[in-house]
Formats: structure tokens, C-alpha cells, sequence
């Protein structure tokens, strides 16, 4: 059996940044096992597979360990993979998923994610987040994902996380964020928990983030920043209940 592959560096405008996905099309469904062997082998923080035609396609996402509900960067990916490489030129396009419908509209060089908003509500730290992360939070929220709003840009890009402690958290991962000395908000997300230590740039993430934003600036249009080592740019738009991302790739 030989499967295509292709690597897209997302959310970014240049080579070697933003968050790097494997993305295979597939004309049928493999074995969920050789799916998440895959990944395991691409060793990215995601694989993303999709069947389907014309527009309309049904997408799985899996990281090294495990196969996840939500995918931002590797649906961004995916999506330039159908325009460049295969040819739908369709806008949006639609991806059945497990977090449901979901569209990718184009614009030339950008792509928008209309995704649901996951909005945070507060909560007490669970044992190990803040040992683990060594930073002292002005707040802390859950929703998929813990977020952890912290003094500012500086101390995102500086932390050196456990990632041994960060593992037993009860939720998906970890974000760290402030407010960014260039654009609106920055951003770390850790993963250990599904494989990730530290993901580049988190899509899914921003459907946490940009309603958290949204309301602490009083503002729906926003741009970010993730600082991981690689970097990535976003930018963000909450309606109703939606969040459009967008970015390059």
C-alpha cells in the first residue's frame, strides 16, 4: 500500500515556522490502529486524514497518542492540501468531524476557520498545574484545554514547563497566555497529556482564547501571537457563537 503525505508548515507566511502537519487523503478508511501508527510514525503534534470529494469531506485528526476532537492548524493544513495540491478550489469547504460541521473558507493565500467557541469558565487549579508550570497565574479557567492568564508577554515566552506534572492533568492541555507587547494576545499550549509537549501553534486553542480575549478587551477582531520556538500569527473574529482564525501556510 503506498499513501501520499503531505507536510504544511500552518499559520505562518514563511518556511520552517508556524505548526507543521501531515495531511493524507484517502480514498476509503483505514484501521483506526494503522491511523494512530501513522501518526506515531510522522511523529508531528498532528496527522490529519479526510475521504471525500468536491467540497465536502469528512476529517480525522490524530497526534502521536491519540486521536483528538478538535485540530485547527492540520484542518488549515488540510485545506491548503485540497487547494494547491489537489485542486478543490471550492470556498468554504465543509469538514464532517467529530466537534462536527465544520468550514474553511480561502482568500488567496488565507484561510478562515469557522469553528465553535469553547468559551472558559473560571476554576480553582488543579494539584500540579501551577507547581508545574512555576508561575504564579492571575487567573485560571478550564474549558477543553486549562487556560492560565499570567502578567505578561515575557513570562509566556520564558516558561519552562514540567512536563511530567503537566501529564496528569485531568484536561487536554495546558494555555498560557497575556497580553502581547505587538498584537492583542500571546499564547504557549502544552500537551503531554495526548503526546504534545509543546505544540507550535494551537487552532483549537483560539476557540478558547478568543472568546476569553474578546470580553477582557471588549473587542471581537483580534490578533495573536503563539511564541512557541517556531512562532505562528492568527488572527481572530467571534460572532455568536462562532470564531473565525485565520493565517497562512
Amino acid at each position: 500500500m503506498e499513501l501520499k503525505i503531505y507536510q504544511v508548515d500552518a499559520f505562518t507566511h514563511s518556511l520552517f515556522s508556524g505548526n507543521p502537519a501531515a495531511i493524507c487523503p484517502l480514498e476509503t478508511w483505514l484501521a483506526d490502529d494503522i491511523l494512530q501508527k501513522i501518526a506515531l510514525e510522522n511523529n508531528l503534534s498532528e496527522t490529519a486524514y479526510f475521504t471525500g470529494s468536491k467540497g465536502s469531506y469528512h476529517l480525522r485528526w490524530f497526534t502521536p497518542l491519540a486521536e483528538v476532537d478538535l485540530c485547527g492548524h492540520a484542518t488549515l493544513a488540510a485545506a491548503w492540501v485540497l487547494r494547491h495540491e489537489l485542486g478543490d478550489e471550492t470556498s468554504p469547504i465543509h469538514f464532517q468531524s467529530r466537534s462536527g460541521e465544520l468550514r474553511v473558507l480561502s482568500d488567496g493565500e488565507s484561510f478562515t476557520l469557522d469553528f465553535p467557541l469553547q468559551p472558559p469558565v473560571p476554576c480553582d487549579p488543579p494539584p500540579g498545574l501551577i507547581d508545574s508550570l512555576g508561575v504564579k497565574p492571575l487567573a485560571v479557567y478550564e474549558a477543553e484545554d486549562y487556560l492560565v492568564h499570567v502578567e505578561n508577554e515575557q513570562t509566556v515566552r520564558s516558561l519552562r514547563p514540567d512536563f511530567a506534572g503537566l501529564k496528569n492533568l485531568p484536561l487536554r492541555g495546558v494555555i498560557v497566555t497575556a497580553p502581547g507587547d505587538s498584537v492583542d494576545f500571546v499564547s504557549r499550549w502544552f500537551g503531554p497529556k495526548v503526546g504534545v509537549d509543546e505544540d507550535p501553534v494551537t487552532g483549537s486553542a483560539h476557540t478558547t482564547l478568543a472568546p476569553y480575549w474578546a470580553k477582557k478587551l471588549d473587542r471581537k477582531e483580534l490578533k495573536a501571537e503563539q511564541v512557541s520556538k517556531r512562532g505562528g500569527q492568527l488572527t481572530c473574529k467571534v460572532e455568536g457563537e462562532r470564531v473565525f482564525i485565520s493565517g497562512k501556510a
